[in-house]
């Protein structure tokens, strides 16, 4: 086990290295989404186990890329019964289909500490080119133990059934059951590794 040392919130200075790799430190990074439910309200939910990595060009940032990968099974409603019809062919169908991924194809800045990064989504089998749109972290930090950290905020806007996620069920009154559009917000720290 690790001892804590001091804590400091003090920046670090930019590695002269032209290229640092980093590890998503899964314990303070979470990917969050939201579905309208019955036209009315919005689901909102988690998948708790990812991983990514992330290759950054300090020098030109829009060199840089970053892959990631989700545990599909590990989706979480708050709804047990829900999150099991999700993992269902219906929906996931995670025995088939066990991770989504997302592969960077290029990062365009978007002004300050703001980045698009293009990219190719996998979810349930299907490959399409999706937008994220990303807020990073001017500085790196050190945490009380040693380790340099930086954070990222991402949003995305899918279409579920761009990605074979068709299941729904009409409404007595009129619409339907799932809502199309899927909102997705990202919450990431990387851990520097070389």
């Amino acid at each position: 086990m690790t001892t804590a040392t001091t804590p400091s919130t003090a920046a670090v200075p930019s590695s002269s290295s032209k290229v640092s790799t980093w590890e998503l430190d899964s314990a303070h990074s979470v990917a969050n989404f939201s579905v309208k439910h019955m036209m009315i309200s919005k689901v909102h939910g988690s998948f708790h186990k990812l991983n990514a990595t992330l290759r950054l060009d300090r020098n030109s940032p829009i060199n840089s890329t970053v892959e990631a990968t989700i545990d599909a099974a590990s989706i979480d409603t708050h709804e047990p019964k829900r999150d099991e019809h999700l993992r269902s062919p219906d929906f996931f169908d995670v025995k088939t289909f066990p991770s989504i991924t997302f592969k960077s194809k290029r990062f365009e800045a978007a002004g300050g500490d703001n980045f698009r990064v293009l990219g190719e989504l996998t979810m349930h089998g299907v490959t399409r080119e999706i937008a994220l749109d990303v807020e990073s972290g001017p500085t790196e930090m050190k945490d009380p133990w040693g380790n340099t950290k930086i954070g990222a905020s991402g949003t995305a806007k899918i279409k579920r059934k761009d990605f074979g996620l068709n299941w729904n069920a009409a409404l007595e009154t009129g619409g339907i059951l799932v809502g199309e559009d899927v909102s997705v917000t990202l919450e990431l720290q990387f851990i520097k590794k070389a």
